[in-house]
């Protein structure tokens, strides 16, 4: 192995989002999510667009959104764990439920901001982050979801050198990430993933959506 291959790969393995430790993968409590219950006159939505750090954060400091969830979803397999899911062992995507307001926030800015905080060309991957556990997808709940957003991909085919390869999937079942997910961006400022990774993305939505950034 070159000494250049060798650092190649220490660094993808540095800035991945799967680069975690043993005492904090220990955790493999995943309940599933299936309603915003604590919050009223609020719409779900689900989006997965690479790691779920970047997404989360993305979508957390808009204005309409009461909360923004790290979990996966679009795989079969009940109760996945962080390990098995960035392992590539089960279907599911690192996904985000966004819980809204829809009188402050349309589900078709949801998307406009889906698709600034990552790439939707790239197939199964983001950036450092490799396999179809990292792929973009949007987990549609009804028809109006899936017309939306096969509106927006259409629309915004010319603005991409390569095709959008987002799927386009049935909601089924949502799985909360392990704690130390949640907020991990907020709580972690000093993480070198999310200052090389995911603080360019959030900053690229919040210059966007300047206008409507919570206070």
């Amino acid at each position: 192995m070159s000494k250049y291959y060798f650092l190649l790969l220490s660094s993808i393995i540095i800035f991945s989002c799967s680069a975690k430790t043993e005492n904090q993968e220990s955790s493999n409590e995943t309940p599933i999510v299936e309603a915003a219950q604590s919050f009223e006159n609020t719409d779900t939505a689900y989006f997965a667009g690479g790691c779920f750090w970047c997404v989360e954060a993305s979508f957390d400091q808009i204005k309409g959104v009461k909360e923004a969830i790290s979990g996966y979803s679009g795989g079969a397999e009940k109760n996945p764990t962080y390990k098995e899911v960035s392992y590539g062992k089960t279907n599911h995507a690192e996904a985000v439920m966004v819980i809204y307001d829809p009188a402050v926030i349309s589900y078709d800015t949801l998307l406009d901001i889906f698709f600034t905080a990552h790439d939707p060309t790239q197939l199964n991957r983001q950036g450092p982050d490799v396999g179809k556990q990292y792929r973009s997808a949007i987990f549609y709940t009804n028809e109006m979801e899936k017309q939306k957003a096969q509106r927006k991909m259409e629309a915004l085919a010319g603005n991409y050198k390569d095709k959008i390869v987002t799927e386009l999937t049935p909601f089924s079942t949502f799985y909360k990430a392990e704690e130390y997910h949640q907020d991990y961006e907020e709580k972690n400022p000093n993480d070198r993933y999310i200052v090389n990774v995911s603080r360019p993305k959030i900053e690229k939505v919040a210059e966007k959506f300047k206008s409507i950034l919570k206070d």
